[in-house]
Order: C-alpha cells, then sequence, then structure tokens
C-alpha cells in the first residue's frame, strides 16, 4: 500500500459491485457511483478525533470531517486500504473495524458530485495524530456531543458525509449526543 497515489475511484453498483475505475477528480465532475471509506477514530477518555481538510483540496478544502476519508484503489482489501490511508492522512495506526456502510448523493462545491457507497470503519488510539500536511490542515480530539452539536449550528463548516455518517455511528456505538 505504500506509495499509492489514490488518484483513482472504483466504480460501482448499488451492491458495491466493482464494475471499472475511473480517475478520481472526473467520477465527481460525472457524479458516478463509486466505492469510499471513511474513518472513525476514538480515545480512551471518549473523544473523536477529526479533521480540518487541507485547503487545497480539489473539494471540502477547509472543511472538518472525520479522522480520515478516502477511495479504496482497484483490487485493494477494504480494510488494509482504509488502514493505509489513516496511516498516511493521520499517522495512525490502530486496528479498524467495519460498522456499517451507506449510500449518499450530495453536490458540493466547484461543480462536484459526491455520489459513494461509502464504507465507515471505527478504530481507538490514544497517539497523537502525524498530520500529511497535503492533506490535512488541523486536527483535534473532540466529544461526540459537542462535534454533533457544532454540525447542528454550523453545518456549513464539515462535510457532506461526516454529517450524514455522524448519528449512525453514534448510535451504533451507543453514545449518548443528543
Amino acid at each position: 500500500m505504500e506509495n499509492k497515489t489514490w488518484d483513482k475511484v472504483v466504480l460501482v453498483n448499488e451492491s458495491d459491485e466493482g464494475i471499472s475505475e475511473m480517475d478520481k477528480l472526473e467520477a465527481h465532475q460525472l457524479g458516478l457511483l463509486h466505492r469510499a471509506f471513511s474513518v472513525f477514530i476514538f480515545n480512551s477518555q471518549g473523544d473523536m478525533l477529526i479533521h480540518q481538510r487541507a485547503f487545497d483540496k480539489y473539494h471540502g478544502g477547509g472543511l472538518w470531517t472525520n479522522a480520515c476519508c478516502s477511495h479504496p484503489q482497484w483490487g485493494d482489501e477494504l480494510i488494509a486500504s482504509a488502514e493505509a490511508r489513516l496511516a498516511y492522512e493521520m499517522g495512525l495506526s490502530c486496528k479498524l473495524e467495519k460498522l456499517f456502510s451507506f449510500l449518499y448523493h450530495a453536490t458540493v462545491e466547484k461543480g462536484l458530485v459526491e455520489h459513494e457507497f461509502d464504507h465507515v470503519f471505527v478504530g481507538y488510539s490514544d497517539d497523537e495524530p502525524r498530520i500529511h500536511a497535503d492533506e490535512v490542515a488541523a486536527y483535534r480530539w473532540i466529544n461526540p456531543k459537542e462535534v454533533y452539536a457544532l454540525t447542528q449550528t454550523s453545518p456549513q463548516e464539515f462535510t457532506y458525509w461526516f454529517k450524514e455518517a455522524l448519528p449512525n455511528v453514534l448510535d451504533r456505538l451507543s453514545i449518548h449526543y443528543k
């Protein structure tokens, strides 16, 4: 998984069966359904790791989101890809477990469309991230109840997929947030 560029996406059908691969930007310009993953990390105090996307990302620059999110490449094992990307973006290594998957479709800035079959993983770590500056502008550990409240009062500051996945993650982990 080292030296991956993560510059392609795997196009899928609504059953998450791989069809072909395509350039990441082109898939987002055309709004084609593709495979993605979102990683949520919690520490032993119960805080959640969120990060602010680098400001020069092709979309979502400067928005806050879950610990790590990306697209596996053709032929990648999903969990191995998520773990590799977490290490690349956040400098963290921990065991991940799959919580659920969901489909979403959203128009985002610059005329791009997020249309993803998103696999959501959870992991636990007390390590401090060592961020990759091309991917991450900042990070913070935050109480889940506080971050949920922020997604309600300042939704424009968060990625669409994070706002969609967060309540489901917290419900599945039996974390009270309302």
